[in-house]
């Protein structure tokens, strides 16, 4: 395998983005097939206008889904709603790492478009700047064990630290059975890298590496 590199996700990188969804994300099988990892950004009313309903206007069905899925990906990479870090070998992206301001995400851990969990209330304590969240890792199936969401996650703690943040923040799930499904990453990955358990809820773990020494904040 060539150097993987990281590089962060900007409007400029829009194709890379898609190209990676529409070929190689999720192409095992995955339950999670179409994605395009926007949905963690958008309130449980935004999903339902422009995804259920966009996609009976694009025709319904499986293709009318994945258009519309897309499209809102689109718009959403252009203004810099979803933001994050593709890993690219060579000039093809081969993995992904979903990561933003914690107040930027309506939910966060595991969840299924069939079934959204309600709204998450923003947290009083929290300002924006103060907690990065790591909501996704994808990475391709023939790249993976190769130590790729590693390096994208020392990126993003990285970027983090420059960026004056005080924590980065991630939600395995408990389950360790379900772990080779879950996009959340393993609790191991992120041990490794020096993130403790700060909270528990809902089937997963609230981990937290703190890399500023600033106030503090509680457990959210």
């Amino acid at each position: 395998m060539s150097t993987i590199r990281i590089e962060k996700l900007t409007p400029d990188l829009l194709e890379d983005y898609l190209d990676f969804f529409d070929h190689r994300a999720f192409s095992d099988g995955s339950p999670f097939y179409p994605c395009y990892c926007n949905a963690f950004n958008m309130s449980k009313e935004r999903i339902q206008n422009e995804f259920f309903r966009q996609s009976e206007i694009d025709g319904g069905g499986s293709e009318g889904w994945k258009y519309a899925l897309r499209t809102s990906a689109v718009r959403m990479v252009e203004n810099g709603e979803v933001q994050g870090y593709l890993a690219y070998d060579g000039k093809t992206a081969v993995g992904w790492c979903n990561a933003n301001d914690r107040l930027s995400y309506y939910r966060v851990g595991e969840f299924d478009l069939s079934d959204v969990p309600q709204d998450e209330p923003r947290v009083d304590f929290q300002r924006k700047g103060e907690v990065k969240s790591i909501v996704c890792f994808e990475i391709c199936p023939e790249y993976r064990g190769k130590g790729i969401a590693t390096l994208l996650l020392e990126r993003v703690c990285q970027d983090a630290k420059e960026d004056g943040y005080i924590f980065v923040e991630a939600y395995p799930m408990k389950n360790e059975s379900m772990n080779g499904l879950a996009f959340t990453g393993p609790k191991r990955l992120y041990e490794k890298a020096g993130f403790v358990v700060a909270a528990q809820r809902d089937g997963m773990y609230i981990m937290r590496k703190q890399l500023n020494l600033k106030e503090v904040l509680k457990d959210g």
